[in-house]
């Protein structure tokens, strides 16, 4: 009797400490909680992407001067013109 009663016991703790790890899952991974770290992240992306876009401008405008000071005609801003080369 104190055998079976020892294992039922196990089994309602085991069971309480499965249930309260679900309830705990459902809070810490709820749709709110998932769609508020995407946000987050999607703002840090944008963050970045504009840091690379200024930081590519930066480099733009630096090399365009470096090739106005040595003489080189700047090139269109579309990238149009003639090439020197066939593709």
């Amino acid at each position: 009797m104190g055998k079976a009663a020892s294992t039922v016991a196990t089994g309602v703790a085991g069971v309480l400490v499965v249930d309260g790890f679900k309830r705990w899952r459902r809070t810490v991974f709820s749709r709110s909680n998932v769609v508020t770290a995407t946000a987050w992240g999607l703002r840090g992306l944008r963050a970045a992407e504009t840091g690379a876009e200024s930081a590519r401008l930066s480099a733009a405008d630096v090399v365009a001067e470096a090739k106005e000071r040595i003489g080189e005609p700047p090139r269109p801003a579309g990238g149009g013109g003639s090439h020197d080369h066939a593709h």
